[in-house]
């Protein structure tokens, strides 16, 4: 695996659905190797981030430019509720198909790619849960499961929505580790977090989101009682009707010519 060689570089960016802005005229850089919390009230656009920045989700404007990085070279880790438990799989199997990239979808695993999958289901905690199904988890085990297909993913850049939801304490604590050590392997983690003291304790630069940039910068700074109070304000201030979001033309000129 290579580091992210390039920072990820967001230019007058407008997301959303239908033509109806979600997020909108963010500008801002992830650097390499950065730890990034994305905060903010509930329908505040971290989702619709993630999705765009995972290449899941087209501007309506602006631009990402991902420093020559493919979206295929970029883990995205959805909400667990996205993740179908039915589909009769085990955990082995099921973090196997992060090495699907290197060894193809029907592809057997070599010696290599098994001893992959299994120190990543070590690294997580998961040891002895090889051959329990999916659907058998309780959702912090799910949660590590997760996690560990993303250790064989093996990708420079890193996606999280919202990963420490309803786990327990010992799962949160072993995960944070992992992002950490993440870190120190210069890989870059965005994260979208509800819990602002996970972000205070872990990511040292947050984005402040209400569906335009309140504050991007310093964790301390981005999480202050003026910035929170500033993005619930606007929060209940969103209209659900509001009409296509234009960019002015020297904007647009610095989108386009990326």
């Amino acid at each position: 695996m290579s580091p992210a060689a390039a920072p990820i570089r967001l230019v007058n960016l407008t997301l959303g659905y239908d033509r109806r802005p979600a997020v909108h005229h963010l500008d801002g850089v992830i650097a390499p190797g950065e730890a990034l919390a994305v905060c903010g009230p509930n329908g505040a656009g971290k989702s619709t981030l993630l999705k765009g920045l995972a290449g899941l989700l087209a501007p309506l404007g602006g631009a990402i430019d991902r420093g020559g990085l493919p979206p295929r070279d970029i883990a995205y880790l959805p909400q667990v509720v996205e993740i179908d438990r039915s589909f009769p799989i085990d955990v082995f199997d099921f973090a196997a198909l992060g090495a699907a990239r290197r060894a193809g979808l029907f592809g057997g695993l070599g010696r290599a790619e098994t001893a992959r999958v299994e120190a990543a289901i070590g690294a997580v905690g998961l040891v002895g849960f090889e051959d329990r199904a999916l659907d058998t988890l309780s959702g912090g085990q799910m949660q590590r499961a997760l996690f560990a297909r993303l250790i064989v993913q093996d990708l420079p850049v890193i996606l999280l929505d919202e990963p420490f939801g309803a786990i327990d304490e010992a799962a949160i604590e072993d995960l944070l580790a992992l992002i950490a050590q993440w870190g120190r392997e210069g890989r870059t983690v965005v994260a979208v977090l509800h819990e602002l003291d996970l972000a205070r304790r872990a990511f040292p630069r947050t984005l402040l989101l209400a569906r335009e940039a309140i504050v991007w910068g310093a964790t301390e700074e981005a999480l202050s009682p003026a910035p929170l109070a500033r993005a619930r304000e606007m929060g209940e201030a969103y209209d659900r009707e509001a009409r296509e979001c234009r960019r002015d033309e020297s904007l647009r000129e610095r989108a386009d010519a990326l």
